[in-house]
């Protein structure tokens, strides 16, 4: 008995493991139930934590009434879910069910799984609020006409071709979005819906409306952007509710006249269509909109269709690496330049022949406009003439690195317009995992590049106010009252994702937090807005309202002209939900969340003035050849596997410390202690090489060095120092004393060293001309000659170096070497050079025994003045 009671004690134990668990994990779902709403779409399992919760069925699960889960989850396993919802959640009022919460390799939203709804969710009595964005539907789940008290319909960026007419039996619809869809007509009981208020339906294929759409009496909003309308129907005169009518970017050649009569209407927009012709009335009403149309302008004349019509064959050029220019005639033509780069001119580009001439230029801050938050992705392109305007647009295709952060950012080609920079609509297009282009289209010539931005999200506010809503991070939203500005003017929003690494670091606490940063601009208008403006921030992540310390809480304000943060906690009101922050302003700036234990003091607030990247320097020399230098500034995750595909064919010291640096930021090497750059670089001032850092290029410089020092019998142990700012004249003494503390913002950022060592290839330089013959005596095939005369062909002194180098790798090992090289010389008729390596050895053979060994000229033990004793290979590089 005694030994089966220990036999079931441990399974006891792990039953009570078990139940444990079991214990823990209903206690951290019954945690999400907050109030009477219940959030799965940020949680990973979502849908198995309500399955957990539906079986559990505890008195909470009743009383919810708001509902979000992830669209992103298991088809089969979310249809399951929502079967459990009308059993279990049958006071819901609100259900959420939106995609767009992943991102593919390029950045861009993924859509959801979702494709239908279970037929039992009709059974939701009190659902007024249904929210299927970002999904994959292709035709309206049959359930959602029978849900007689929906008023809010949230549709957009799916894949309906159609609505059914049955969408015309929602009673209480008052808000219908199904933009960014492919809905090419409507249903014609769509007018049936009299309770409708707002009804959005830019971004489709629509090229007429149905004339029953004048049948919504109560709609105030009407958005038909962005589709084919040609025309409208004269009924749209009698929605005599009407306030905002958005019809811009369609193909209207006419519009109704009495549109302008109708007597609430605030905003009427025909921006970007074909009207040549308007009313009277419609041109002197201050509330339309006509910009981008051909107002005044003739019809082009009709052209006779041609009998034969003749397609030509677009012409097709490579440029190779000699050419910088060719020509485009109006026949159009494809080009490949040598750097990859390609452009297609179409046929009619051009009315006659034109030559292009093309410049790539290494990137400077001159020629690279970048925000706080932007990266390079690609070099400069110059493309000339300047300013020459094409009749058809030219596309443009750039090759760019692949950014390392890709969430919540895009890519866009910035090209110069005048005398400011902008961004041009780009696609990028994937050849390869890691062969990326970036496709625009380009109206005239200047400079263009590829950059990495946050996502920018712009809206128009009118007089009526509006809701700007963040794509990336859906809970950062800014909301604009009535009243908050009299003459529209459009605002833009950037959201960036702070790590949470550098502000721990800096504050020294690791349990310190930041929200997203949100950046809020304008253009146009008065810098204030006449009545409040509402912004909600997410908080810092790990931080609920429910549980938050609020004297921890700061809210951080800078405006885009200055470099200092300030704390405004005390002047604003903080609003607090379980996720959110909300709080009023009436200007736009720059705006954080903090959440830290530790006050937050000015010193910590200024060090925020831009991002700064980790970087760390290296020095590495040529094992062949140690006057060949590299010098390059890594990211500090990229550091070691770099080094490990160099170190093959570089040797050197360990990389410098991390350091910060910003995107754009100059900084230069200064060789010191007797060691000078042997070349005339153009991006050398006084033996300093200059460097400017873009984190996504690649910050590398190979240079050659030489010493004024004798360094025949003793080697020359000199460094190379990195410094911030432009290259001064001279080092200054506050960088020197910089170099005895390590700051953020010090001038000096590493000094790295650098071996001379001892040789006597000084000496074999003499052989001018003759260095072929001694090749051949030295035993280097004839192939192997011709190859380094066509790879150093305008380098006399490097063709020596590289034949002597290359044959000591050769020695390796090998007893000897200074004996071959003696006789190689004698055989070559050159016993001046032989008589003289001769008489260096035997000068140094006492007085620099020690310096001799410690460079390899000669194994330890024995006479290195004795040519035929053997020798290692550092012996031939001597």
């Amino acid at each position: 008995m005694a030994a089966e009671a220990e036999g079931l004690e441990p399974q006891a134990a792990a039953t009570e493991d078990a139940a444990g668990d079991a214990t823990e994990a209903a206690d951290a779902e019954l945690r999400l139930l907050v109030g009477n709403r219940l959030s799965l779409d940020l949680y990973p399992g979502g849908c198995h934590r309500l399955l957990h919760l539906c079986a559990q069925r505890p008195p909470q699960l009743g009383e919810v009434e708001f509902l979000q889960l992830s669209g992103h989850e298991d088809p089969q396993l979310l249809e399951a879910t929502l079967t459990q919802v009308p059993r279990n959640l049958q006071r819901l009022r609100s259900l959420v069910l939106r995609g767009g919460q992943h991102w593919d390799v390029l950045g861009a939203c993924l859509r959801g799984s979702l494709t239908t709804l279970p037929a039992g969710l009709s059974g939701l009595a009190r659902l007024a609020h249904l929210d299927l964005s970002f999904n994959s539907l292709e035709t309206l789940p049959a359930c959602i006409p029978q849900m007689r008290g929906l008023s809010t319909l949230l549709l957009s960026y799916n894949h309906l071709s159609e609505l059914p007419e049955a969408l015309g039996a929602l009673p209480s619809l008052t808000f219908l979005s199904v933009t960014h869809n492919r809905l090419q007509t409507l249903p014609i009981a769509l007018g049936a819906l009299s309770t409708l208020q707002r009804l959005d339906l830019s971004g489709n294929l629509l090229d007429t409306l149905p004339p029953e759409i004048g049948g919504l009496s109560s709609l105030t909003e009407l958005n038909l952007a962005s589709n084919r309308l040609q025309g409208l129907p004269t009924s749209l005169v009698g929605l005599r509710s009407l306030r905002l009518l958005v019809l811009h970017s369609n193909l209207l050649t006419s519009v109704p006249t009495g549109l302008v009569h109708l007597p609430l209407l605030t905003r009427l927009d025909l921006r970007d269509n074909q009207l040549r012709d308007v009313p009277p009335e419609l041109l002197d009403a201050p509330f339309v909109r006509l910009q981008g149309n051909p107002l005044g302008e003739a019809l082009p004349a009709p052209q006779s269709p041609p009998e034969a019509p003749v397609i030509l064959e677009m012409p097709r050029l490579f440029l190779n690496s000699d050419v910088d220019s060719f020509p485009v005639t109006p026949q159009g033509c494809s080009v490949t330049l040598a750097c990859g780069v390609r452009l297609q001119f179409p046929a009619g580009a051009t009315a006659s022949p034109v030559n292009i001439q093309y410049r790539l230029w290494l990137p400077e801050p001159r020629l690279v406009p970048l925000g706080p938050h932007d990266s390079l992705l690609s070099g400069v392109l110059e493309l000339q003439p300047h300013g020459v305007a094409f009749r058809q647009k030219v596309s443009l295709w750039l090759l760019f690195v692949p950014p390392r952060i890709r969430r919540c950012r895009e890519v866009v080609v910035r090209t110069l317009s005048g005398d400011s920079w902008g961004d041009l609509d780009t696609h990028v297009e994937e050849e390869a995992p890691k062969r990326l282009w970036a496709h625009c289209q380009v109206p005239h010539f200047s400079w263009f590049l590829v950059v990495s931005r946050p996502v920018s999200n712009t809206c128009l506010v009118p007089p009526e106010g509006t809701l700007l809503c963040c794509s990336g991070y859906p809970g950062v939203k800014v909301t604009f009252p009535p009243g908050a500005t009299e003459e529209p003017r459009s605002v833009c929003m950037q959201v960036v994702r702070m790590a949470s690494r550098e502000l721990r670091a800096l504050l020294g606490e690791p349990e310190a937090a930041a929200s997203p940063l949100l950046c809020l601009s304008q253009s146009g208008g008065p810098p204030s807005f006449l009545q409040p403006v509402t912004v909600q921030l997410p908080l810092p992540p790990g931080v609920t309202g429910l549980s938050l310390d609020r004297s921890c809480l700061h809210l951080l304000y800078r405006t885009p002209l200055e470099a200092a943060w300030d704390d405004i906690t005390a002047q604003v009101a903080l609003e607090l939900t379980h996720l959110y922050a909300r709080f009023q302003v009436t200007h736009f700036s720059w705006y954080w969340l903090w959440y830290t234990t530790r006050p937050v003091c000015k010193t910590w607030l200024e060090s925020l003035g831009a991002l700064r990247l980790h970087e760390s320097s290296h020095c590495l020399q040529r094992r062949p050849d140690p006057e060949q230098v590299l010098l390059q500034c890594l990211p500090g995750d990229k550091v070691d596997a770099t080094l490990r595909r160099l170190l093959d064919r570089y040797r050197g010291p360990e990389p410098s410390d991390t350091v910060e640096m910003f995107e754009g930021e100059k900084f230069f090497a200064a060789f010191e202690k007797g060691i000078d750059v042997d070349a005339e670089r153009p991006d050398c001032v006084e033996g300093r090489v200059c460097f400017v850092f873009y984190s996504h290029l690649k910050n590398v410089k190979e240079v050659y060095v030489t010493t004024t020092l004798d360094r025949q019998v003793q080697a020359v142990r000199g460094q190379v120092s990195f410094y911030r700012g432009a290259v001064p004249e001279e080092v200054p003494e506050e960088a020197k004393a910089a170099r005895q503390k390590k700051g953020m913002d010090t001038v000096w950022m590493a000094t790295l060293p650098i071996k001379l060592p001892s040789n006597l290839l000084t000496v074999a330089g003499r052989l001018g001309p003759d260095w072929p013959a001694v090749a051949l005596h030295l035993g280097l095939p004839y192939r192997e000659l011709q190859r380094i005369r066509h790879e150093f062909r305008d380098d006399l002194d490097g063709q020596i170096r590289h034949m002597l180098f290359s044959w000591a790798e050769r020695q390796a090992g090998q007893p000897g070497a200074v004996g071959l090289l003696l006789r190689a010389l004698e055989q070559s008729d050159r016993l001046d050079v032989a008589e003289e390596v001769r008489a260096i050895l035997e000068l140094g053979r006492q007085k620099y025994k020690d310096s001799i060994q410690r460079t390899s000229l000669a194994p330890r033990g024995l006479d290195p003045a004795d040519p035929a004793a053997p020798q290692s290979v550092e012996s031939a590089q001597a």
